[in-house]
């Protein structure tokens, strides 16, 4: 029964990741900006948040090198929208909600699947409150969601 358990934690993490035994190194290159975002370190802040996730959460290794890799995800942020989500009685935005879509890919080189998907998510911010700031963090918050499903979906079979 033992080894029945201890053969299952090398497809199983703790985190609920399941990421084949066979599969030990991951190439995530520097997420691509191609909105018209007013935040610049969007593709940075994303390529960080992948790599925490799939690093530091799984037994996957990164790697530079996208040809050494067992696995390459490369990720593209495709929209950045900020409009208001409630309107107060005087007709001004209470709230401004930032949504952001981001294309996915996941290569499994050595299996050669390729998934492909697009996530969204959003939050909201005060635009009276803490302006081109509060606009970034829910930008951030809103890229961390991203992050998540994206870990997820990958980490569970897309």
């Amino acid at each position: 029964m033992l080894l029945v358990l201890l053969a299952g934690c090398g497809y199983y993490s703790f985190s609920g990741a399941s990421i084949p035994a066979h599969l030990t190194t991951i190439a995530i290159p520097l997420a691509e900006d191609r909105s018209l975002s007013p935040i610049t370190v969007l593709d940075e802040s994303l390529t960080e948040m992948l790599v925490d996730r799939f690093v530091r959460q799984t037994r996957l290794a990164l790697v530079e090198d996208e040809d050494e890799a067992d696995i390459v995800l490369t990720a593209q942020i495709t929209q950045y929208n900020n409009a208001p989500s409630s309107v107060t009685g005087q007709e001004r935005a209470q709230f401004n909600r930032i949504t952001l879509s981001v294309a996915a890919q996941y290569h499994n080189r050595v299996d050669d699947d390729m998934l492909e998907r697009t996530f969204s998510n959003f939050d909201d911010y005060d635009p009276l409150e803490g302006g081109l700031e509060a606009e970034e963090s829910a930008a951030l918050n809103a890229l961390g969601n991203v992050a998540d499903d994206l870990f997820t979906a990958a980490t569970s079979n897309w």
